[in-house]
């Protein structure tokens, strides 16, 4: 009965409709319901107006604003729902104990404590990106083919937790290795919220075990980075001028054999005012490769430009050459004992396995717990 206190406890702050299950302490804040419903009522009003489809670009801008405002506000109604349906029957457990309705009862806690705790987490994503699809960017470092097969298995790991969550995963750019594993990948994993949580794998990944390719079988540390960047809709205007962009254009690396490309299909774009180099390979076409490398380009660039803004701009240049060792935020230990630790939030989970099939969101979690609290106070 404790634990169904406590989650009653929790559900108990309330918007001025009496309802809302979260004790988050954000909720006068991004987590004002009141004021989601008043928007999304004016937004719902634009959409029905003559004439709303006539401008396109500020149509698919108001659609965007509408889906994030539902995604906030059907799944609160629904847990306030299931919470009065369990009260309800704790009531009547009260009245007339019952072992059975009891046992459903105090399954249907379990459950919606997870949701609690997971909308608890949905209003720390309070970011003006937070919402937007991710550009995921791993890099094999210091290791050799012993880092580029831990690239690898970073890929699988994000490609997995991303199917986890009904995200959709496209493969931007893939550049193999020589005799295992990727030299880097770019990914665009598309899904609400995408961008929020992934901004918390930001960083160098170190992996310890004892290697497959050493016929000594002696241990190995190896890193690989992780870099992500929020994906620019179309409504944002970034501006690239012709004559700040070199095109080269180079033959898609692959396995060797019949599956090398014959033409000079690959592109790679330099933005020479900044320095930003991206490249594509994943198509046969020339034309759609550049189209990816320009989209892949204007991502960096806007994401360059909010963190002028932020005043947190950060040396990526200089961040990603020092792929080495005291530069990761988490490790991976597979030998001689199994352990992942967070090194910004020092979680930790012995379970390795689990976390490289994609059960990263504990450690998503305590970062933007830790993220989210104010200085000098306890996490929430």
């Amino acid at each position: 009965m404790s634990y169904r206190s406590d989650i009653w406890q929790r559900a108990s702050a309330r918007d001025s409709s009496g309802n809302t299950p979260s004790d988050s302490p954000s909720c006068g804040g991004i987590f004002d319901l009141d004021a989601k419903r008043d928007t999304l009522r004016q937004l719902e009003e634009r959409m029905a107006a003559p004439g709303f489809w006539n401008d396109q670009q500020n149509a698919q801008t108001v659609v965007q604003q509408v889906k994030t405002l539902k995604a906030w506000i059907e799944p609160f109604d629904a847990i306030s729902g299931r919470v009065q349906s369990a009260r309800e029957l704790e009531e009547m457990l009260a009245l007339e104990p019952d072992e059975e309705l009891s046992t459903e009862v105090d399954r249907e806690t379990t459950a919606l404590g997870e949701e609690l705790e997971a909308f608890r987490l949905r209003s720390l994503l309070s970011g003006p990106d937070d919402f937007r699809d991710a550009q995921l960017e791993i890099s094999a470092g210091a290791g050799g083919t012993e880092a580029q097969d831990w690239a690898a298995m970073l890929m699988r790991m994000y490609t997995r937790w991303a199917e986890r969550r009904g995200y959709t995963v496209d493969i931007l750019d893939l550049s193999e290795g020589e005799e295992a594993g990727i030299k880097g990948a770019v990914l665009e994993i598309k899904g609400l919220y995408a961008y929020g949580f992934l901004k918390a794998e930001a960083g160098v990944h170190r992996l310890v075990r004892i290697s497959p390719f050493d016929a000594q079988a002696r241990r190995h540390t190896s890193f690989a980075s992780a870099f992500v960047y929020p994906v620019v809709d179309n409504e944002i205007n970034i501006e690239v001028r012709d004559e700040d962009i070199r095109m080269d254009v180079f033959r898609a690396s692959g396995a060797g054999g019949q599956h090398v490309n014959k033409t000079s299909s690959a592109v790679r774009l330099t933005h020479i005012p900044s320095g930003i180099v991206t490249s594509s390979q994943a198509e046969r076409s020339q034309h759609k490769n550049k189209a990816t490398a320009m989209k892949m380009l204007k991502n960096r660039l806007y994401q360059l430009e909010a963190d002028k803004q932020a005043k947190k701009k950060a040396e990526l240049d200089a961040t990603k050459a020092d792929v080495s060792f005291g530069s990761q935020i988490r490790s991976y230990v597979f030998q001689p004992y199994t352990m992942v630790n967070d090194h910004r939030t020092e979680l930790k989970i012995p379970d390795v396995q689990r976390v490289m099939d994609g059960g990263i969101d504990p450690f998503i979690e305590a970062y933007l717990t830790q993220l989210g609290t104010p200085p000098g106070s306890a996490a929430a």
